[in-house]
């Protein structure tokens, strides 16, 4: 049996959409807590990661922990090159470290970039160690967590990871490398000591942490499974015919939907294509909004199909999001066959916000299918579904009544459930974990 078998055989489907951090009560610390948070992307950056790391450390900072973000200058997907070395935004001070921005759009430039970050956090850290009680580390670049590590071997200093990706599984899954390979083998080794020594590890859904506890059962207790959100104040319902970017795009007369954020190499494009293809001839409209790896493959696609019901769009502002996401009637995700247990799609809490139902692309194993099963604002697609897709489309255009009851339905699910307060009391929770141990 496979890992991914072994991952799919053991997923609880109950418990998908609750944190395993709320079944657990921490005692409360009297420790005040100095935060240094280590992201190679935050904003202007448009990196999901950024972003949510902002709202993260504004929320905590709300709550009394003081917090130095050390990150790079925006080089994920940018039109200003440049942000201030030094900000203070409330009790939160950024300190953007020069970021090399050698083929950007390349995986190998992306991992020359993550390396020469990853070397320039080491250095802050061993400069400014005795400034925080406490490290916050993302995989943004997946390898940086090791600075982590050696700040606990040096200085003693505890650390938590966030761990929005898995790697190397995600480079094997996508055949970047093989299982086998020294550097997997390597890489994989160099995790299970980074993940031992940290005193916690957050993952996104359920499925990573049954991946994370297979490849090193030593850390199971000490996995806590903490969602994505979205911000129900700053992603408000907006009619279409009362929203300029649904103007802007002739989308108002039409029936759209709206794929926001990352076409990456873990995402499922093919079956988006495809179902565009069964509704060339209907007055549909799929508009994508944001770039990677797989958008200029899919803009080509459906230029040589000649099909005309593709809107592509750039990357947008934070202040745009609010009417970018609302200018349609049907928000999609999706994530690519064999990615369930290696990547958590930030993007549909947001989404959820729109009260707009939404259509998830993505294996039947996924803890997708339950959450969405639970708040009952939309359904789910198998990888290569596209009938069913488009007979789902079909049916929310001729049904708006059932459209409206599925987006409110997904909207009071994510107040519930994933709001920035919500989840940045589950985070305040294993930050004061941290120091208690």
């Amino acid at each position: 049996m496979t890992l991914s078998e072994w991952i799919n055989q053991k997923i609880s489907l109950s418990s998908s959409s609750s944190s395993e951090v709320k079944k657990q009560r921490f005692p409360k610390t009297k420790k005040s807590i100095s935060l240094s948070v280590i992201t190679q992307f935050f904003p202007p950056d448009y990196a999901a990661t950024g972003q949510l790391i902002e709202e993260l450390v504004s929320q905590l900072g709300q709550q009394g922990v003081d917090i130095e973000v050390f990150t790079g200058q925006p080089g994920y997907a940018f039109r200003s090159s440049h942000a201030p070395a030094i900000e203070k935004i409330d009790r939160v001070l950024v300190k953007r470290s020069r970021t090399a921005q050698l083929w950007p759009g390349r995986i190998r430039g992306k991992a020359v970039n993550g390396v020469l970050f990853t070397l320039r956090a080491a250095l802050h850290i061993i400069r400014n160690s005795r400034h925080c009680n406490l490290l916050l580390l993302t995989t943004a670049p997946p390898f940086l967590p090791i600075v982590g590590y050696l700040a606990y071997i040096l200085f003693r200093r505890p650390y938590i990871c966030i761990l929005y990706d898995l790697y190397p599984d995600i480079a094997i899954a996508l055949g970047v490398v093989s299982g086998d390979h020294w550097l997997a083998r390597l890489w994989q080794k160099i995790n299970k000591l980074v993940w031992q020594k940290s005193q916690a590890l957050v993952v996104l859904s359920p499925a990573m942490k049954l991946r994370v506890s297979a490849i090193c059962p030593q850390v199971a207790d000490k996995v806590f499974v903490i969602h994505s959100w979205g911000d129900p104040d700053l992603i408000v319902p907006i009619a279409k015919q009362e929203n300029w970017f649904a103007w802007k795009y002739d989308l108002v007369d039409k029936f759209t939907v709206v794929y926001s954020g990352n076409m990456g190499r873990c995402h499922d494009m093919d079956t988006i294509l495809e179902t565009a293809k069964i509704l060339k001839d209907e007055p549909i409209k799929f508009v994508f909004v944001g770039g990677g790896a797989k958008r200029e493959e899919l803009s080509k696609q459906a230029h040589q199909l000649g099909l005309n019901n593709f809107v592509f769009v750039p990357y947008q502002d934070k202040n745009i999001l609010p009417y970018s996401l609302t200018a349609g009637d049907l928000s999609l995700v999706s994530v690519d066959a064999g990615m369930e247990s290696l990547v958590a799609p930030s993007k549909l809490y947001p989404m959820l916000a729109t009260a707009r139902p939404v259509a998830v692309i993505c294996s039947q194993y996924s803890y997708l299918t339950q959450l969405i099963a639970e708040a009952n604002c939309g359904a789910t697609f198998e990888n290569g579904d596209s009938n069913g897709l488009a007979n789902f489309i079909r049916l929310l255009r001729q049904d708006k009544e059932l459209a409206k009851r599925m987006g409110k339905a997904g909207r009071k699910y994510m107040r519930s459930h994933f709001t920035p307060q919500i989840i940045s009391q589950q985070y305040l929770d294993v930050l004061q974990r941290a120091l208690d141990m």
